[in-house]
């Protein structure tokens, strides 16, 4: 009904003069009551006034158009979580159950491939949770057969069947993304992944342990099968001090306390081992806190501090910059204690990034072997550093080896090796089968590094290139100096030619524009 007829009914319109002053003062009064009702209604039926705390079969929705980063589709209890529609890249579309009073994401759908922000994104409800994207040929299920989907109050995204009460079909705690919340527990079957794909942090037998994931098999890469998928560059073992692991009693996993702390668990309520965060043992009803998996290889632990309405750094696995797996970037050089950054190669001024891009034309890692097949030259060029030593070498295998040159031929003869290591002192070789990240500047002369770099692999070196903007610009300016320069003489010459032809010579032959007004004026008086 629109708002002309509600305003003007049929018969009311057939009223006419004759009708008493107080009749009509009742109408319009009427009528204005009627409109302050629907002003305040109508809104509040178009817009649901509360998310919903379950969805049943047969629900469906589509993201809106509207500019939103975050639309709400489900809500636990507390009003804390949310699962809904997060905004990623501007146009992009992640399912996500994130922190409502932050809109922090803690656990993303499908994190390597987002829906598109559209109208033909669908998300429904059919027995299995399924979003589906048909315009990038994305489809994403929970793949059950349930009656309904709920968020408990832990954050955990939940797909519940009325004929199984204590083991729900589906949950997003069995499959976390980059991020552990408090009470959720993690184990060996489980894997978290930092948002740039590069690290993950793993379970051993009796360990925590932080890997960078191998980009090669991650692509689809054809490998052997003594390829290593990871390479371990942080491992925290159980202390077991308040409980033993027992071998063959089962694999131990890993839970985020309330207490403030990271603890590993086997056959008891006991923990083998604790880290503990800096809000130790001050747990309150309102906190909550979290473990998260960064881009830069840290694992930290945050506090979300309601008071102030903002996350607080709890904790830190790695505390020192150079001890991270890759802060200086490819064929990069970070020294301890300053972490400070510099380029193996002494030409090369460092930039964030690293000192070298060393991808081959098809945009691998490829092969370095010890001719390119064609001419029978080396596809590699050789860089030799001293005072150098591998990071995190306690976790790396070493050969024993008789002198500095055995050692690099281990390397020249491998065409998966990018790099050997050696010390003098201990004569241990460590040979690297993967592109040279950041090394470990020592000052220690008798540990020197060997390093293949393709041939062709440039330099991220921008100061030639910020010499050639200052010249271009200098030239620029003198160029554009001298234009005008030459334009004001061309005035000034033509306007002193000008003057010459328009008066005699006198004393107003210099003067300006003002001064030549008022000689027209004198002569037209005269």
């Amino acid at each position: 009904m629109s708002s002309t007829s509600l305003l003007c009914p049929s018969t009311s319109c057939s009223i006419n003069s004759k009708f008493k002053m107080s009749t009509t003062h009742h109408l319009h009064f009427t009528n204005i009551l009627l409109l302050l009702f629907l002003s305040t209604s109508l809104p509040s039926l178009a817009t649901p006034t509360s998310i919903p705390q379950e969805l049943l079969k047969g629900f469906s929705t589509s993201p809106l158009s509207t500019s939103t980063p975050f639309q709400p589709i489900l809500t636990d209890p507390t009003g804390n979580f949310s699962l809904g529609f997060l905004r990623h890249n501007q146009n992009d579309l992640q399912l996500a159950v994130v922190h409502t009073p932050s809109l922090e994401p803690l656990w993303i759908a499908n994190p390597t491939q987002p829906a598109s922000w559209a109208d033909t994104t669908r998300l429904f409800f059919n027995g299995s949770l399924v979003l589906s994207d048909p315009q990038r040929s994305i489809t994403w299920s929970t793949n059950t057969d349930a009656d309904r989907v709920v968020i408990l109050n832990t954050s955990n995204l939940q797909i519940q069947s009325k004929s199984t009460t204590k083991t729900p079909p589906w949950e997003s705690f069995n499959f976390p993304t980059n991020t552990l919340v408090q009470d959720q527990n993690f184990t060996t079957n489980m894997t978290l992944v930092s948002p740039n794909r590069l690290y993950s942090l793993r379970l051993g037998d009796n360990f925590m342990g932080l890997y960078t994931i191998n980009t090669e098999q991650e692509q689809g890469r054809s490998l052997s099968l003594s390829k290593r998928l990871f390479l371990l560059y942080w491992k925290h073992t159980a202390l077991q001090a308040k409980a033993k692991v027992i071998t063959g009693a089962g694999p131990i996993s890993a839970r985020v306390s309330t207490e403030g702390y990271i603890g590993m668990y086997q056959t008891s309520s006991k923990p083998i081992d604790v880290q503990k965060f800096n809000s130790f043992q001050q747990s309150s009803s309102t906190s909550f806190l979290l473990v998260r998996l960064e881009s830069d290889g840290n694992l930290k632990g945050y506090y979300w501090d309601s008071t102030q309405s903002t996350w607080l750094l709890n904790y830190q696995a790695i505390t020192e910059t150079c001890e991270l797996p890759n802060p200086c970037g490819s064929y990069g050089l970070c020294t301890p204690g300053e972490s400070s950054c510099s380029c193996l190669d002494n030409q090369t001024r460092f930039e964030p990034g690293g000192c070298l891009d060393n991808k081959d034309e098809s945009g691998g890692d490829g092969e370095l072997c010890g001719v390119d097949g064609i001419g029978g030259e080396k596809n590699y060029m050789i860089l030799r550093k001293t005072g150098v030593e591998p990071p995190h070498k306690e976790l790396l295998e070493e050969v024993t080896t008789s002198s500095l040159e055995e050692c690099e031929g281990l390397c020249e003869k491998n065409c998966r090796c990018w790099g050997a290591l050696y010390s003098n002192q201990t004569g241990f070789c460590y040979v690297l089968d993967y592109p040279i990240g950041t090394m470990l500047g020592t000052g220690d002369e008798s540990k020197v590094g060997y390093f293949k770099v393709r041939k062709g692999a440039r330099k991220r070196n921008r100061v030639g290139v910020i010499i050639g903007i200052v010249v271009a610009v200098l030239v620029g300016i003198s160029v554009v100096g001298g234009v005008i320069f030459v334009m004001r003489w061309r005035k000034k010459k033509g306007s002193l030619k000008e003057e010459e032809n328009w008066a005699s010579p006198g004393p107003y032959k210099n003067l300006g524009s003002e001064s030549f007004s008022s000689i027209e004026m004198s002569g037209s008086v005269q």
